[in-house]
């Protein structure tokens, strides 16, 4: 068994913030999986634990009370999937069984009156978000999240199929398949329904926004991979965690690894900073609204993954800092060596560094004219 990984404490330039009502919040979250049955009770009882509701309440921290509770259950429904099949389940190394079941839960997801899997727990949670989804949103965000849902999908199936070969995956692909297969993009669609706005496609499609988003996730899977080692670690299929990636790609120690995957989650952090206050100056309400909410999610998940029982595993006590640090290890203003990746750095000029003592205080959430 390897020894657990002291996690030093990591750049957190953003304030944290957490919902008023996040304990009413996670308490229906733990009925509504109650509810659908999701997973088994011992896995129910475990995951309840965990501050999912809370953990939804800072990605959300002033957003509408419904929608972070929509967040709260799809999320739980999300470690479902990935609990029960994909990552510890029974398909999480048969790429083509695996890809058959997703594929009939986003059948689901497409048109929840589709009479099939009637009797599946993970169906029927999936039917109820899917509504409350197309009540909370709009056409287009609902359809959004469907698409995103597929992104993870097919992301997942990639991972099982690393397993199912015994391989560990290079950088550029990992850093690819990590911004879909950490279900981090099928959470940004809550970002605008949550604060009653929706991005226009001409922004939300546009380069910098795309790259502010797909940067979220880059750093929030990062940090989940981070701090997610212990546990994943102690498993008989870890293939797919960029401690054992950046190990194989570049012939490092574990410690040597994690230092590498901590430089290389500040300079993606800093770069964020300088692209969000590029924006701030030139993008749209809805688009400054849009930025702090990514930042927030970012954030989010740091506050969780030091906190949540989930990570700290304390029958067998990984070895976290709970608090972070006001300074990068790497504040490089050079792209990464992924090229996958490597285009963002062309949005924002080299001479517009990112403030390195705290990104600038986040406006109050208010609602975007539409």
């Amino acid at each position: 068994m390897r020894p657990a990984l002291a996690v030093p404490p990591i750049y957190a330039p953003i304030p944290p913030a957490v919902h008023p009502n996040h304990a009413a919040i996670d308490a229906r979250t733990a009925a509504w999986a109650d509810t659908f049955n999701i997973g088994s009770p011992e896995w129910r009882s475990r995951l309840v634990t965990q501050d999912i509701g809370v953990f939804a309440a800072r990605i959300l921290p002033e957003g509408q009370e419904e929608v972070v509770s929509l967040l709260s259950d799809f999320v739980i429904w999300l470690f479902g999937v990935d609990d029960g099949y994909c990552e510890e389940g029974n398909l999480g190394d048969k790429p083509g069984e695996l890809a058959a079941a997703l594929q009939r839960l986003l059948r689901i997801a497409q048109n929840p009156e589709a009479p099939m899997l009637t009797d599946d727990p993970l169906a029927e949670g999936l039917r109820d978000l899917t509504l409350r989804v197309s009540r909370c949103g709009t056409a287009l965000q609902a359809g959004r999240w469907v698409d995103t849902l597929r992104e993870y999908f097919f992301a997942v199936v990639w991972e099982a199929e690393n397993r199912a070969a015994g391989r560990v995956p290079g950088l550029n692909d990992y850093a690819l398949m990590r911004l879909y297969d950490g279900a981090t993009s099928v959470v940004q669609p809550f970002l605008e329904m949550g604060y009653g706005f929706e991005l226009q496609p001409h922004d939300r499609d546009s380069k910098a926004v795309r790259a502010a988003s797909e940067m979220t996730s880059f750093i929030t899977t990062w940090d989940n991979d981070i701090y997610s080692h212990h546990k994943e670690s102690r498993g008989t299929n870890y293939y797919v965690n960029v401690i054992r990636v950046l190990e194989h790609e570049y012939a490092l120690s574990p410690d040597q690894a994690l230092t590498k995957a901590i430089a290389q989650r500040d300079r993606v952090m800093c770069l964020f900073l300088s692209l969000r206050a590029k924006l701030d100056d030139e993008g749209s309400p809805q688009v400054r609204r849009y930025l702090s909410n990514l930042a927030s999610f970012i954030r989010a998940t740091q506050d969780w993954s030091v906190s949540s029982l989930r990570y700290t595993t304390p029958d067998d006590p990984a070895a976290l800092s709970s608090s972070f640090s006001d300074r990068p290890t790497d504040d490089s203003s050079d792209p990464l060596d992924i090229p996958s990746v490597s285009w963002w750095w062309d949005l924002v000029p080299a001479s517009r560094t990112a403030p390195l003592e705290q990104s600038r205080t986040p406006r109050r959430p208010r609602r975007a004219p539409q």
